[in-house]
């Protein structure tokens, strides 16, 4: 029997607060990998795994806030717990690949599509593996073109979000990508779920945890670890600023104000020519 699937049985709530989540993280993980950028080799491999812990953990928890209001006429739905788990790993590690290509080849070229490509999968493989962790009385069936679809936005949106944090710009300018990555992860969710159609079979025999007892206590430690991850942004200049700071010019008596080198130009050498020259006609006058 074809079951009827609702996607949004608490309205706009959950489409809402997923988008804020996968901002969020994808906000904060942008910041990161921009701080990466500016630091030396020996701090940048910190920031880049800080940077993907983030937008993991955005994009899974926007996956699982979105779940909760995913329902199916006459069939409850259950969750695996290793697999919701493994989902979250997933995101991780292989965001956190694209990241770590990005971070130390640059965002531009081979580079750029390789982690972007890398990336977008890991996002597109967080969804699939949290829905095969789904148990209901039913069999779940997906319509190929529709989840090609789903997995190219999410290539599309990993790729533009790496290279607006290879820019190394201003605060709103990350802010601005985050917004767009967010709206492009969210959209690929659903899109995701569009392809979706369930076959309920008769009775309820369904094992595992129910949606509200094991998400609700699951999103609590991505949500303190994005937390913590906004403090550092917060208090953090450089994260702010998107740039090094210039340092400023120490006055001392006797001291130039600039560098001995930073006036050091052609002047000297036009003065030693004049002097060459004067010195090359003044026997000819005599």
């Amino acid at each position: 029997m074809q079951g009827t699937v609702d996607g949004f049985s608490y309205g706009l709530v959950t489409p809402l607060v997923a988008y804020f989540m996968a901002c969020l993280g994808g906000a904060l993980g942008l910041r990161c990998t921009t701080r990466a950028l500016l630091v030396s080799h020996s701090w940048r491999p910190g920031w880049l795994a800080l940077g993907s812990a983030a937008i993991g953990s955005g994009i899974w928890t926007m996956h699982f806030v979105a779940m909760m209001g995913f329902t199916v006429q006459g069939a409850p739905i259950r969750y695996d717990k290793p697999l919701t788990y493994a989902s979250l790993g997933v995101a991780i590690l292989m965001v956190g690949i694209g990241i770590f290509i990005v971070g130390y080849k640059g965002a531009s070229g081979t580079a750029l599509f390789t982690g972007g490509t890398i990336t977008g999968l890991g996002i597109a493989s967080m969804h699939y593996l949290g829905m095969a962790g789904m148990r209901l009385n039913g069999r779940l069936e997906y319509n190929t073109f529709t989840v090609a679809a789903s997995v190219a936005i999410a290539m599309g949106a990993a790729t533009a979000a790496l290279w607006a944090a290879g820019q190394v710009r201003g605060f709103l300018w990350s802010m601005g990508a985050s917004l767009v990555m967010g709206l492009a992860v969210t959209g690929m969710h659903y899109t995701g779920m569009a392809a979706l159609s369930v076959h309920v079979h008769a009775g309820d025999t369904t094992s595992g945890d129910s949606p509200a007892s094991l998400l609700a206590p699951m999103l609590i430690g991505p949500l303190a670890f994005l937390a913590l991850a906004a403090v550092v942004v917060v208090f953090d200049p450089l994260m702010v600023m998107g740039r090094p700071a210039v340092p400023p010019v120490e006055h001392k008596p006797g001291v130039p104000a600039h560098p001995a080198g930073h006036h050091s130009g052609r002047r000297p050498r036009v003065r030693a020519r004049r002097t060459a020259r004067r010195e090359v006609h003044e026997p000819q006058r005599r």
